[in-house]
């Protein structure tokens, strides 16, 4: 199987945009600057075997940006190369200060003390090591050439970011013109949009009182031009990413921050996992359901959400 066939069919149950972006932030004042004095491979492979050339690759060459492109970091080194880096299902950093001698953070549930799971680690000159945890081995890393990016199968075919510019109702009225798809399998399209995961499309549609079963053609005109649904959609997408951004992500299983904390948009939520509950939206008395829609759980309110 394809490398990039192989890793989509994995990719449902990763972190979403929210937790690989507070993980970026994380990263960044320890990384972006520093040199990678020494690199770590403690086994041969992750998701899938690491080049042969890895460690020699990064080894002495300075972080000049960290960035993120939907669900994957990518820190471009002063070689021309960029490192790819996904969390995979249960994959984590851990910044370690040499001068404190422990991980920061307060924790509320204590990280595993098993290190048999740290398979990367980078000594930073910024006198941090970043350590990339993985129980599970789904995440994967890859070092490709910046000048080769759009080439990249795991990249190429990505839609718009969901925060970007680019991103509006316009855009995704295009996008949606003619679809015969579910609105919800629409927005789980990497190619329509990129990054959005289960959660947080659950949660966009239940703001902008969409259903999750509406055609996602009803975005959009005849012309392809953007009904109301569409830029009720975008303002709602924003606002939820942004606030699960603020919070640190969701942490229903293993998404942690890098220093340890768990995110708490989870206590936000208005409609995932809250099945039987009473609806949210003020003035609505429906009850929350639940029922599997393309192989995922789909939490929405039959009464508010047309």
């Amino acid at each position: 199987m394809a490398l990039s066939r192989h890793f989509q069919k994995v990719n449902a149950s990763m972190p979403e945009l929210p937790e690989v972006e507070t993980v970026r932030r994380g990263l960044q004042p320890a990384m972006e600057g520093a040199k990678i004095v020494k690199a770590e491979a403690r086994r041969k492979d992750l998701r899938f075997p690491f080049q042969k050339d890895f460690i020699a690759r990064l080894e002495g060459q300075t972080v000049t940006g960290l960035g993120r492109r939907a669900k994957y970091l990518m820190a471009d080194l002063t070689s021309g190369d960029v490192l790819l880096m996904h969390l995979g299902m249960s994959g984590s950093f851990r910044v370690h200060k040499e001068d404190a001698g422990a991980t920061p953070g307060q924790f509320h549930h204590p990280r595993s003390d098993d290190r048999a799971h740290d398979h990367v680690v980078f000594h930073m000159s910024s006198g941090a090591a970043i350590v990339f945890n993985d129980p599970r081995r789904f995440g994967y890393m890859k070092i490709i050439a910046r000048n080769a990016i759009e080439d990249e199968p795991l990249l190429k075919g990505l839609g718009p970011e969901p925060l970007g510019n680019e991103f509006d109702a316009a855009m995704l009225a295009r996008s949606c013109h003619n679809k015969k798809t579910s609105l919800k399998a629409a927005l789980l399209d990497q190619r329509v949009v990129a990054g959005l995961g289960n959660i947080y499309v659950c949660e966009a549609l239940f703001r902008a009182h969409l259903s999750p079963r509406r055609l996602a053609a009803t975005l959009a005109t005849k012309k392809a031009e953007p009904t109301d649904h569409a830029k009720r959609l975008v303002d709602a997408i924003h606002a939820v990413l942004n606030q699960a951004i603020k919070a640190g992500g969701s942490s229903i299983s293993d998404h942690r921050l890098t220093n340890g904390d768990l995110g708490y948009f989870q206590h936000s939520f208005q409609v995932y996992d809250r099945e039987g509950e009473t609806c949210r939206s003020k003035g609505c008395e429906g009850i929350v359901k639940r029922f599997v829609q393309n192989g995922r759980s789909t939490f929405w309110c039959p009464k508010c959400q047309k």
